[in-house]
């Protein structure tokens, strides 16, 4: 397993997705209804992504690739990487991310709707 880092960027979107998810949840439960609202879903998929990323980058439901229009913030002929939250989604939401700055660590760059 790799250790997890985050830039400022990266956490407050994730802190911000998880507050979404939970003032959600209390409205619907507050409402007595059953199913999960978008945020929610949201949430548990960014949760998700960045869990299986720490286990095993390689995971194939990941489908993680290299992602080109980013520079690595510690060592610039680093790769960067693309990890997909959703797939076939408008607006699918991405994890960018890259090894290090010390061995067994990933940083997550950004969480962002796929550019």
């Amino acid at each position: 397993m790799f250790s997890l880092r985050w830039t400022p960027e990266a956490s407050a979107e994730y802190a911000r997705l998880r507050e979404k998810a939970a003032s959600s949840l209390r409205r619907r439960t507050g409402k007595q209804r059953a199913k999960a609202t978008r945020d929610e879903g949201l949430f548990k998929q960014v949760h998700k992504c960045v869990s299986l990323l720490i286990k095993n980058p390689r995971h194939p439901g990941l489908r993680t690739h290299e992602f080109r229009s980013l520079t690595h913030p510690f060592n610039p002929p680093e790769k960067v990487f693309e990890a997909y939250v959703q797939n076939r989604t408008p607006g699918a939401y991405r994890v960018f991310w890259c090894y290090g700055p010390r061995a067994g660590e990933i940083t997550i760059l950004a969480i962002t709707p796929h550019p």
